[in-house]
């Protein structure tokens, strides 16, 4: 007898490498106490046909809707939570007016925990109708607020990783939102990081504290070092902003006379576990520091249309071994939909290998070799998402969590135009990925626990 808790009989889509994806077509999956994946079985095993017939009539056995197929979850490794209150605000204005009268404002209003509350209940919500089960947040400067989030996510069953942000220079923010000094901050954050190690040892999917310093040049020194040993005291992964603008990168080269992941890493900011926003303006030795060290990227396309200056040279990175995944940037990216973001990867990356300025000729246009493709696309989502992660989250296969979306492309209301039943399955998988919206996300699972179901 197999230990399962569930088992599920459909056909499913998941990335084998970066390029290519694998279906797995009638397969059985055996999800154990634990929420991994126990065990997949193939129509071609031996014991199949036995297995099936042992478990069909089984309570815990779930048959996927023929013509419905199963995605793993999406990992959104870049969200403003508390920016889902501006979401889809004055995304025409420049960066620094965008962030002074809209972000920084909104970000304030957190030191309200029942503002904190309704926001993020609904922002987690919203996240897991999109397919979303594992989310890299900043919260705000507020540790209760931030506390607030992690506990949403541990109730709701997303795998959250939270982060209380440190943005501590008196020169570089707004006194009406900033952490009072470097010495509160790092306070601040070690008791967070301590209620949410608490909060994980009884949550299944796992919520964990991430140390946030929102970049460089919103923090001290002092703020920065201290952050990089409470990474290293208690083992949490880390996020930041890294080279995302010509502003950004060009402050820490004067601040520093070294680049932004230089800096970092100085600061003992960039480490396994460590994922860095945006990265446009990386250079050759920088991205090498990456590979090294193990830093991922969250490449956010949507977001950097509007404020990162330039199109990340996302091919040319990973054949330099480093890990990327795919973020929303909520919101820089009015977009929760890692569908929309995947699609605009292979937009930018199209623009970026052909070039936009067509007073120049077509040799001098573009990039060469910057395409991505859809297939990439889709591992960025997934897969890649859990590798940046360092988490066995991203996979439909064995000994990773079930983490998984339920789609429908025949729903009425938003039927995807697949009108062949022999339809190959590949070509299938592309429509969903280029069409789908949340209404075709029927049912979502966390750690082998349903936590969305699309009511009619």
């Amino acid at each position: 007898m197999i230990n399962r808790t569930i088992i599920f009989l459909g056909t499913a889509f998941t990335s084998a490498s970066p390029k290519v994806v694998k279906v797995l077509k009638d397969h059985l999956f055996f999800i154990g106490n634990d929420g991994l994946i126990e065990k997949i079985v193939s129509p071609d095993s031996p014991d199949y046909q036995a297995l099936l017939e042992t478990y069909q009539n089984d309570p815990s056995f779930h048959k996927v809707p023929e013509g419905q197929f199963l995605f793993p979850g999406f990992v959104d490794l870049h969200v403003h939570a508390p920016q889902w209150a501006q979401s889809g605000t004055a995304l025409d204005l420049p960066l620094y007016e965008w962030l002074n009268t809209y972000t920084f404002p909104i970000e304030a209003k957190f030191s309200d925990t029942n503002f904190a509350q309704t926001v993020y209940e609904e922002v987690v919500n919203t996240l897991l109708a999109n397919g979303t089960t594992t989310a890299l947040y900043f919260a705000t400067v507020h540790k209760e607020a931030s506390l607030i989030l992690a506990e949403i996510c541990a109730r709701k069953g997303q795998r959250g990783l939270v982060g209380k942000v440190v943005m501590d220079d008196s020169k570089q923010n707004p006194d009406y939102y900033r952490d009072y000094d470097s010495k509160t901050a790092l306070a601040d954050t070690e008791e967070f990081i301590l209620a949410v190690k608490k909060l994980a040892s009884s949550t299944k999917q796992g919520v964990y504290p991430v140390v946030t310093p929102r970049f460089i040049p919103s923090c001290t020194d002092d703020a920065l070092k201290g952050l990089g040993e409470l990474a290293k005291k208690y083992d949490t992964h880390i996020q930041s902003h890294c080279s995302e603008s010509d502003w950004a990168h060009q402050f820490v080269k004067e601040r520093f006379d070294k680049n932004d992941a230089f800096a970092l890493h100085d600061f003992g900011l960039l480490q396994e576990k460590s994922v860095m926003a945006h990265c446009i303006f990386l250079e050759e030795e920088d991205a090498e520091l990456f590979a090294r060290t193990g830093t991922a990227i969250s490449h956010c396309p949507v977001s950097n249309a509007y404020f990162g200056n330039g199109v990340l040279p996302l091919a040319h990175l990973q054949s330099k071994g480093v890990e990327i995944g795919l973020g929303s940037d909520i919101s820089g990216g009015f977009s929760p939909s890692l569908f929309d973001n995947a699609r605009q990867t292979v937009i930018s990356s199209r623009m970026l290998e052909d070039g936009v300025n067509t007073a120049l000729p077509p040799e001098k246009r573009g990039r060469e070799n910057s395409r991505i493709t859809i297939n990439e696309a889709f591992y960025l989502a997934t897969a890649g998402g859990g590798e940046s992660l360092s988490l066995p989250i991203g996979r439909i296969e064995e000994n990773y969590a079930w983490d998984v979306q339920i789609i429908d492309p025949f729903l009425m209301s938003a039927k995807l135009p697949i009108f062949d039943e022999s339809e190959n399955l590949l070509d299938v998988f592309q429509k969903i990925m280029y069409l789908a919206s949340p209404e075709n996300i029927r049912e979502v699972w966390v750690q082998g626990e349903r936590v969305h179901t699309r009511l009619d």
